[in-house]
């Protein structure tokens, strides 16, 4: 994140491995995040009260050091996208469409018969499950597309798309695969009843507060310095408190739920099987439907981070809020990231690694769709 703030065309060093084209801290992203996971769930094991003390500060349903944690990891890479340009995103259709399709209709149908599949026999974690599939990412997904060099503002976009659609949806959505779908299958139902106010509220502080911001802060700082200086002198400086945020999110996330996770360990076991194939299935699908459309590996890579992505903080809020706090649909909720942000670090490189394979370039360095939409 602190060497890629501001697009640049690629060159022959981007032909090298793809650790040596990270800068040093995104370089070791995984050994980072690996020790923020190991230092929440220590301090809430270790520090007595410490996850009472953190739950405690909350604003409704929103936690004030996951927001904190989330506004400080969003606010430069929104900073980063030229939203001038957001309208070549919107004008194509074929990218709009493929992608609400994947994020609303397969996304959900594939986590929902994944968890009948594998989980059975433990409703609880299964209803879990289903809630995580229909909350569509709106915060992380700008990291790991940051890092993976997709397209920013088709990035922007699309997390904007996606809020409307959950607040929208994500109570009818809840309503059909808990209870109808079920229903028609001849499989046991569960009856919820979701807060859309919840849900708005959420998506205004976790997109809403930082997209504001980084609208701001390109606008004046362009008006007032020119965009050579804004890109090259600004962003980079605020490029690496991405990854602060980030990390500060994953050690007060962890913290919350040491013991919920290292309690349960067979449980965690069962409930990340179906996660994992989740990402691996949405992160393949996602990437190869853009290689089919032509895309380009840009927009092809934001579309399956998109599609793979999950709002783990709508989720384990809906599921507390729902079904308590002790729940076996709290637990699964809380094991979503446990197994998202390792596996999607993971699909970073995968989705690094791919490019040039998957996606012919022209002697520029870019695809062809990629050095179209940038003309």
């Amino acid at each position: 994140m602190s060497d890629l703030v501001f697009e640049r065309p690629l060159t022959s060093a981007d032909d090298a491995p793809v650790l040596r084209r990270l800068s040093r801290l995104d370089r070791f992203l995984p050994v980072w995040i690996v020790a923020a996971m190991a230092a929440g769930l220590g301090l809430g094991r270790l520090v007595p009260g410490v996850a009472d003390v953190l739950d405690a500060v909350t604003v409704g349903s929103v936690s004030v050091p996951i927001a904190l944690g989330l506004l400080v990891m969003m606010y430069p890479v929104l900073a980063k996208v030229r939203y001038g340009e957001t309208a070549r995103v919107t004008a194509d259709r074929r990218f709009l469409v493929t992608s609400l399709v994947l994020n609303w209709v397969v996304g959900p149908a594939l986590m929902f018969a994944l968890a009948w599949l594998l989980l059975p026999d433990l409703p609880e974690y299964r209803t879990g499950l289903v809630v995580v599939g229909l909350a569509r990412c709106i915060a992380m997904v700008l990291i790991w597309n940051e890092l993976a060099c997709g397209d920013a503002e088709a990035a922007a976009v699309l997390v904007a798309v996606n809020s409307v659609f959950q607040i929208l949806a994500f109570a009818a959505l809840g309503w059909f695969y808990l209870q109808v779908l079920p229903g028609w299958l001849g499989l046991s139902t569960t009856s919820v009843d979701f807060s859309v106010g919840a849900i708005a509220v959420s998506v205004l502080v976790f997109l809403g507060i930082p997209l504001l911001a980084g609208y701001l802060t390109r606008t004046i700082g362009e008006r007032a310095r020119g965009r050579d200086w804004y890109e090259r002198r600004l962003l980079p400086r605020l490029g690496p408190w991405a990854l602060y945020g980030l990390l500060f999110t994953v050690v007060v996330l962890f913290a919350l739920q040491g013991d919920a996770i290292t309690g349960n360990p067979l449980d965690v076991a069962r409930i990340a099987l179906p996660l994992l194939a989740y990402f691996a299935l949405t992160f393949a699908v996602g990437l190869l439907s853009g290689r089919a459309l032509h895309l380009g590996y840009r927009r092809s890579t934001t579309m399956a981070f998109t599609f793979s992505g999950n709002n783990f903080e709508l989720a384990i809020a809906v599921c507390i809020a729902t079904f308590g706090v002790s729940s076996g649909q709290a637990l699964a909720g809380v094991v979503g990231p446990l197994i998202e942000v390792p596996a999607l670090v993971g699909l970073v490189y995968v989705a690094l690694w791919s490019r040039d394979r998957l996606f012919p370039a022209t002697p520029t360095g870019k695809s062809r769709r990629d050095e179209r939409s940038s003309a």
